[in-house]
């Protein structure tokens, strides 16, 4: 499964720029979507803005995975054990390299 996190946009410069989400700032490539703003609330997946959403929806996203988190935290759910793949590179695409 893949994840696009809601990152808002605080520095641009040509195809890159830098995001923010709680404090923490990554460098993003903005190749993927150049008409990009500052202070847009952009989708950020595997280091790349993919897409903008508004401020209610980065919200929202954010809440959701926060519920998810603490999920997982309270009942073990991350635990390799509970996967139906087994231990790490068991998976369906093989031994991981």
């Amino acid at each position: 499964m893949c994840l696009a996190i809601p990152m808002r946009l605080i520095e641009r410069r040509e195809l890159d720029g830098v995001v923010e989400l709680r404090g923490v700032t990554r460098a993003v490539s903005l190749m993927l979507f150049p008409e990009a703003e500052l202070g847009d609330h952009l989708l950020v997946h595997a280091g790349y803005a993919i897409g903008r959403i508004d401020e209610e929806e980065a919200r929202l996203t954010l809440e959701l995975l926060d519920q998810v988190t603490a999920h997982d935290e309270a009942t073990d759910a991350a635990s390799w054990s509970d996967s139906p793949y087994g231990e790490p590179g068991s998976g369906p695409r093989g031994p991981s390299a």
